[in-house]
């Protein structure tokens, strides 16, 4: 009773905090757009860890987090690379060569990515529920991107840049999660991010430049980009990983497209058409069926006691009788 009590406690802690990321990322995108005509794919994506990191450090420091233990640190430094380095740059730059549509579709490859390695790699498994809520997820990223594409142009090289932004963020989860073994979720987001902010620390020539002819509104969007879809979205996610599987975290991604629709909606008065609602309705569908437990064979209740006999005068005397005489069966005398 108490262990299915804690268990449903934290799941739920878990899906509020990827609740928190998934929200975040989705407006990450919109500032992206806000902030791409002014600076270049790498120097946006230094100057969001450069502020990512500074606040994630800040926080360590207030809360003595300390380092991580030495067997933490190949996940982290995984992680660090593929998914805060190369991802984001790579991101950047394969939305630059696509629309919004194709680049959507592409990079929700990720989530499958993610289930297939943590399967393979974690020994997660491929639960059915979760599998089947990732296909209906999938079907709706496709109608969002569809619906979202318009006219625009789309390159060979933009797909593959997109699609190497999936493989890196599957990736990077995947080495994440082994870390919050023996790591904190703060610790592994701190120096995963400051791991990444060095993996891009070429690009800080463009970033010097671009920030000098930005205007605030670029540079302020660079910097809600660091605290909050970076800093906080970030550490929320490895909470929540820390606590479920890679494979429902991924699946709980598919969320973002939805969201993203909402607030461009809200925001941006970008008033969505039936089929991008649509393709919003079913992404969250499929969320919801993967998030789903499996259910359970019922346990088999155990054997009634048998009872005493009436007639008997010892307990060694029922033994011994055959079950003839006793009237009970001998697999329920036995058991």
């Amino acid at each position: 009773m108490n262990r299915s009590t804690n268990t449903s406690g934290t799941d739920r802690s878990a899906l509020i905090a990827a609740s928190v990321t998934v929200v975040l990322w989705a407006s990450a995108f919109v500032s992206i757009r806000a902030s791409a005509d002014y600076f270049s794919p790498g120097a946006l994506a230094l100057g969001r860890l450069v502020t990512g990191s500074i606040a994630l450090v800040c926080v360590l420091l207030v809360k003595r987090g300390g380092l991580p233990p030495r067997k933490a640190w190949p996940g982290i430094v995984v992680s660090g690379v593929l998914w805060f380095g190369v991802y984001m740059v790579v991101l950047n730059w394969g939305e630059q060569k696509v629309d919004a549509g194709t680049a959507s579709m592409v990079v929700n490859v990720g989530p499958m990515v993610i289930a297939l390695l943590g399967g393979w790699l974690l020994k997660e498994g491929f639960p059915p529920l979760l599998l089947l809520g990732m296909a209906v997820s999938f079907v709706g990223a496709v109608v969002v991107g569809f619906s979202t594409s318009g006219e625009g142009s789309s390159s060979v090289l933009g797909v593959l840049l997109c699609l190497l932004a999936a493989v890196a963020y599957g990736a990077g989860v995947v080495s994440q999660k082994p870390a919050l073994r023996y790591a904190t979720p703060m610790q592994t987001t701190t120096f995963g991010c400051l791991i990444g902010t060095v993996a891009c620390l070429p690009f800080s020539g463009q970033l010097v430049s671009q920030l000098s002819e930005a205007p605030l509104s670029a540079t302020l969007n660079v910097v809600y980009l660091g605290l909050f879809p970076t800093a906080l979205a970030f550490s929320t996610w490895a909470y929540a990983l820390s606590r479920t599987t890679a494979g429902k975290m991924g699946a709980t991604t598919y969320a973002v497209p939805a969201v993203v629709v909402l607030i461009s909606w809200i925001f941006l008065r970008e008033v969505p058409g039936w089929l991008t609602l649509l393709g919003g309705v079913i992404c969250l569908g499929g969320v919801a069926v993967s998030r789903r437990r499996g259910v359970r064979a019922p346990q088999a209740s155990p054997a009634p006691a048998a009872e005493p006999s009436a007639t008997a005068d010892s307990g060694s005397a029922a033994d011994a009788a055959p079950p003839a005489d006793s009237g009970t069966p001998a697999a329920e005398t036995r058991h």
